[in-house]
């Protein structure tokens, strides 16, 4: 005995693979600038500009020059703690003789170096411009010989990140877009087996917001489950990637990755419910001839 058919019911299996994997893409690529936002936020302030000291300065003069840039605002603090470095002269030359494999030492006789401070700044000043003033402000300190930092470096990272995040942001729309695309196309192919059902509820006089209403609950529903399925297979790769390169554990944000996986869920089910709305409304439209045809 062949079943009876009921509106709202048709096939959905490719519709669910479709959209979960159109999804996990989308959540991708938003994981991928959640984590890169990250990373660039991790490089800015490990950035280090060196003040390097007057010659023989007294313990307390050191303490006194350390405070005043510690007050400065453009100093990074972990936990309130001043992320500044004292770097004495001894010390640089091992680490200068370690790089260059050349002691200079034997040569020289004495060691020409400058104790100094290595200074990281926070996000916001690595910018040329405000580099500028940082160093201007630093160089202007009693104690201060002169300061330091890789200038063609802060602009060639800045032109970088900029050019990523522009990519991303163009493949993501057009990643959206052919979603949008492709899923009018299945669900249209799927509310084929529909149309005579369509038709006849027409014919009895049923309005199209009832005919419409089960199409769009099953749309919605198999968007909500695209969505949380894509939640997962973010979740699993996340774990994957982690267990396989611990150091990406410091790059994680619990608060922001929740929140791309909501914005997941809400997108698939907007998608189901536009998708769903715009192929039932072509069908309601449709003619005898073209619903035969």
């Amino acid at each position: 005995m062949a079943r009876k058919k009921k509106v709202g019911a048709y096939p959905s299996g490719l519709i669910l693979f479709s959209l979960t994997l159109a999804l996990f893409l989308i959540g991708f690529c938003g994981l991928l600038a959640i984590q890169s936002k990250r990373l660039v936020t991790y490089i800015r302030e490990n950035y280090e500009v060196r003040a390097f000291l007057d010659k023989d300065l007294s313990e307390s003069k050191l303490q006194k020059l350390y405070k005043t840039i510690a007050e400065r605002p453009f100093v990074l603090k972990t936990n309130s703690s001043p992320q500044i470095t004292l770097v004495t002269k001894d010390v640089a030359a091992k680490e200068f003789i370690a790089e260059t494999k050349e002691d200079f030492s034997q040569f020289l006789g004495e060691n020409p170096l400058r104790d100094s401070y290595r200074i990281k700044l926070t996000e916001d000043y690595f910018a040329e411009a405000k580099l500028q003033s940082v160093k201007q402000d630093l160089e202007e300190l009693d104690g201060v010989f002169e300061v330091v930092y890789q200038e063609n470096l802060v602009d060639n990272i800045n032109r970088n990140i900029t050019r990523i995040y522009i990519v991303m942001a163009v493949f993501a729309v057009i990643l959206l877009l052919i979603i949008v695309v492709l899923m009018n196309n299945t669900i249209r192919l799927a509310l084929h087996s529909q149309r005579l059902l369509i038709r006849s509820m027409q014919l009895v006089g049923a309005t199209n917001g009832f005919i419409t209403r089960p199409f769009l609950a099953r749309g919605m529903l198999q968007g909500l489950i695209s969505g949380l399925a894509s939640c997962i297979l973010l979740f699993v790769l996340i774990r994957i990637a982690i267990s396989n390169l611990p150091e990406l554990a410091s790059l994680q944000e619990p608060d922001k990755i929740a929140m791309l996986m909501g914005a997941l869920i809400g997108l698939g089910v907007l998608i189901g419910l536009i998708s769903t709305l715009q192929a039932v409304n072509r069908y309601l439209g449709l003619s005898v001839d073209e619903m035969y045809g």
